[in-house]
């Protein structure tokens, strides 16, 4: 299995498990991760995408 990868910057977790701090959206039909910082520092571009799970 392959680690979870920001779709912003790259970023990999360190284990196959998303760390709870990073948040999902779908786009397109595609799932997406974004790592915590980037969530933090895109919330406006990417809000209403976000799984509602992290709200």
């Amino acid at each position: 299995m392959v680690n979870p990868t920001c779709a912003l910057c790259g970023q990999q977790a360190e284990g196959e498990d998303l760390p709870l701090t990073w948040v999902t959206s779908v786009e397109n039909g595609r799932k997406l991760v974004y790592c915590d910082r980037c969530a933090r520092d895109n919330v406006r571009s990417i809000e209403g995408k976000l799984d509602s799970a992290w709200w």
